[in-house]
């Protein structure tokens, strides 16, 4: 293994599982309305994105994405999905329900893949079918038992899987791309926290430890992307994919053992077909790539 290869390895190991660890930083924001979190994100984001661009000098890239109607449509809409990704995730760990956000990013590859079929047109082999088909079976099943779909677990999978294809019609670095989507959404954040505390709200949340973990949000979201960028330009990106499932056994890891969420028989059951699903996609995957 290679100098860059194993640079490459350690930078996904700090963002996936930085990512994997995202329920804990936020339950310690969950007195605070999800709306408000949210709104605390984006300017802490944007202000801590500023800091690394500055940093590493890619200002340009900034400006050439805002000089193009077509792609700042195409940021506006990731915007959108990665906004609704962001308070759904917060608002479910702050309700105790982290188990139904791990469902949601193990199902995220899977509904990557049902995008590739119906938008790029894309054609799958028997086996990724009987994957898709396996998981859509333990979702219904979940339905069927609980008398309701897992919601958030799906506007999770649909939302960032929305939000990747765009980005994928769109390459931009995760960095830049970022720095443009917190920006649409900053005079929204900052005309919402106004009206907040004109309402009463407390400031940053009322108590220093509050306040702390508010501002912290920026440089949480901000740099793992940074150490994605650096691994993805050190490794193939089939390797990165396999670095994506620690970030929902990281989330399904401490629900179970930190949090006390105890999956009944109707989850474990979904569980089981998505986590059966994502290794027959692997096995097929690595299949072609022996033949």
């Amino acid at each position: 293994m290679s100098a860059e290869h194993r640079r490459g390895v350690l930078f996904a190991l700090a963002c996936y599982g930085t990512w994997g660890l995202f329920p804990a930083f936020w339950k310690l924001v969950a007195s605070v309305p999800p709306a408000e979190v949210l709104a605390h994100r984006v300017v802490w984001s944007l202000l801590a994105v500023s800091v690394m661009l500055n940093w590493t000098r890619r200002w340009d890239e900034v400006f050439v994405l805002l000089a193009s109607r077509r792609r700042l449509l195409v940021l506006a809409a990731s915007t959108l999905c990665i906004s609704v990704n962001w308070l759904v995730f917060i608002r479910v760990v702050g309700e105790g329900n982290v188990l139904e956000a791990s469902m949601g990013y193990f199902l995220n590859p899977l509904v990557n893949v049902a995008l590739g079929v119906l938008v790029l047109k894309e054609r799958l082999r028997p086996l990724q079918w009987a994957a898709v088909a396996l998981a859509l079976a333990g979702v219904v099943q979940l339905a069927v038992a609980t008398g309701t779909p897992p919601w958030a677990a799906l506007t999770l999978a649909g939302t960032f899987g929305v939000y990747g294809l765009l980005r994928k019609r769109l390459p931009v670095t995760p960095l830049t791309g970022l720095a443009v989507e917190t920006g649409l959404l900053f005079p929204l954040a900052v005309a919402y926290l106004a009206w907040r505390m004109a309402e009463g709200s407390p400031v940053l949340g009322g108590t220093p430890a509050l306040a702390a973990a508010l501002v912290a949000g920026g440089p949480v979201t901000a740099l793992p992307l940074l150490w994605f960028a650096a691994a993805a330009s050190r490794l193939r990106y089939t390797t990165l994919g396999f670095f994506q499932y620690m970030a929902p056994t990281g989330h399904f890891l401490l629900a179970v053992l930190a949090y006390g969420e105890s999956p009944g028989l109707a989850h474990l059951i979904t569980f089981g077909c998505i986590w059966a699903a994502i290794g027959l996609y692997l096995a097929d995957n690595w299949r072609q790539r022996e033949g």
